[in-house]
């Protein structure tokens, strides 16, 4: 089954049951500290079994429109040199959270994913770009440094699960963190992962942290706090089938009145 996707997210079929790990990283001023950091705790989490692993969004650089022209890089280039070295080290597949890309003169929030063979698998450049403005609360603007990318992201694996690495704040992460992830679970029927950076008070972007894995019945089934942490959630694809024959919603599936439609 295809993975596709979207805003750094994807959806493929595992042939067994298997351990996920989210990486909940505490994200400093220091690139080369996130680094190594991240790439322990994606060594530690494979030690304890986890076969898909993911970090953050922004996983390797402050997360504000200030910093991501001087956190940005190539791809390949070091951050995704050293991903894709943890990968092949620990035989798994490595969801690289994001990272600002440099590329032609434009900056891009990216996101890259490795095989257990070291080889990367997708480079997904993030389409919808963050705007937000609630007055007395939080105003913040991605575009104003950023920006979108222009295709979406394809590519074969064997989970059956949607990954999405994000760092929502401290107005947004309290109001719709867990609904649209409890959402996004019924609706699609797989189960949903949120990998969030850890939370950091001082930080100029102070993210909501909890990340969260849900099945695909709606609940959560493992939660992290706002310290930097693994979180750990065992995928029960058999779980996974029953929903789907006790309530067979692709089976009133209207292809007659609606589809996907992929842009050439």
């Amino acid at each position: 089954m295809r993975k596709y996707f979207s805003e750094a997210q994807g959806a493929g079929r595992f042939v067994e049951d298997f351990r996920l790990a989210l990486i909940q990283l505490h994200v400093s001023a220091v690139k080369s500290d996130n680094l190594q950091q991240a790439c322990r705790l994606v060594k530690e989490a494979s030690a304890k079994g986890a076969k898909v692993v993911a970090l953050p969004e922004c996983f390797n650089s402050p997360y504000g429109t200030q910093y991501f022209k001087e956190y940005a890089e190539k791809i390949p280039g070091e951050s995704t040199h050293k991903l894709s070295e943890a990968a092949k080290e620990c035989s798994i597949y490595l969801v690289g959270g994001s990272l600002p890309e440099e590329d032609g003169g434009k900056l891009y929030n990216t996101c890259t994913v490795f095989g257990p063979d070291g080889v990367m698998l997708a480079k997904h450049r993030k389409l919808h770009l963050f705007d937000i403005n609630v007055p007395g609360k939080i105003q913040f603007k991605e575009s104003e440094t950023l920006s979108p990318g222009s295709a979406f992201s394809v590519f074969d694996t064997r989970c059956q699960l949607l990954i999405y690495p994000g760092a929502f704040n401290l107005t947004t992460g309290p109001a719709h963190w867990e609904l649209l992830q409890r959402g996004r679970a019924v609706d699609n029927q797989v189960y949903v992962a949120t990998a969030s950076p850890a939370r950091d008070e001082k930080a100029s972007y102070v993210a909501w942290g909890h990340s969260t894995v849900v099945n695909p019945w709606g609940e959560v089934i493992a939660k992290a706090g706002t310290e930097e942490t693994v979180l750990y959630a065992d995928i029960d694809l058999k779980k996974l089938a029953e929903i789907r024959q006790q309530i067979p919603i692709l089976s009133q599936k209207r292809n007659d009145l609606y589809g996907i439609e992929m842009k050439k």
